[in-house]
């Protein structure tokens, strides 16, 4: 909000020097970039990122599969899972040997973590396979695309915005090194006659 800050130089003052009116442009640019370009900028991205999420949602549910799992037997916990209250967050899983379908009609074995409390040979859960069966994520649903989506869009928005500001302020501070280096030119040349009797100052 600082570049509305240096409009106040718009006025008409007999003080007013060429760089003010100078910052009172700098500060009404970036305050319409911040306005219009910015939230243009997220607009664009965000619909540039929901588009590509949505193609990947698409393609994942096309190449994913919901099969239903066998338990063969229950596994040892993993030595990675050795600690149990840092599992204690997850939702309870358990890690099993089960068996599932391929799409080609063979079976599939490994090492699978169970939404199941007490697992029992025979026991049938659901994962979500790949077109060769192995083993895969759960597929990204629309929602979740069109929150990262929103999410990346509204980063952009503050990214532009903050670019724009740190635009502002570099060029707010060399021209204020330059007033400075003007004055003190002015000074060195007023300097040595400075207070001396009949010099008109």
């Amino acid at each position: 909000m600082r570049s509305i800050s240096g409009l106040w130089r718009w006025r008409h003052n007999p003080l007013r020097r060429t760089t003010d009116l100078a910052e009172a442009w700098v500060a009404l640019a970036a305050l319409l970039l911040i306005l219009v370009a910015a939230p243009l900028i997220g607009s664009l991205v965000g619909r540039a990122t929901g588009d590509i999420l949505q193609k990947s949602v698409q393609e994942q549910h096309r190449s994913r599969h919901l099969v239903t799992a066998t338990v063969v037997r229950k596994l040892d916990r993993s030595p990675l899972e050795a600690d149990p209250e840092a599992s204690a967050g997850r939702d309870m899983r358990t890690r099993v040997l089960a068996d599932w379908p391929a799409p080609d009609g063979t079976t599939q074995q490994g090492p699978v973590l169970a939404s199941l409390k007490n697992p029992a040979p025979g026991d049938h859960f659901r994962i979500w396979t790949d077109g060769h069966g192995r083993m895969v994520a759960r597929p990204l649903d629309s929602a979740t695309a069109a929150t990262h989506a929103m999410l990346a869009g509204f980063g952009a928005a503050l990214a532009a915005a903050g670019l724009v500001e740190g635009g502002r302020r570099l060029i707010l501070w060399r021209m204020v090194r330059r007033r400075y280096a003007r004055l003190d030119q002015a000074w060195d040349k007023a300097g040595p006659d400075w207070g001396k009797t009949g010099t008109g100052c």
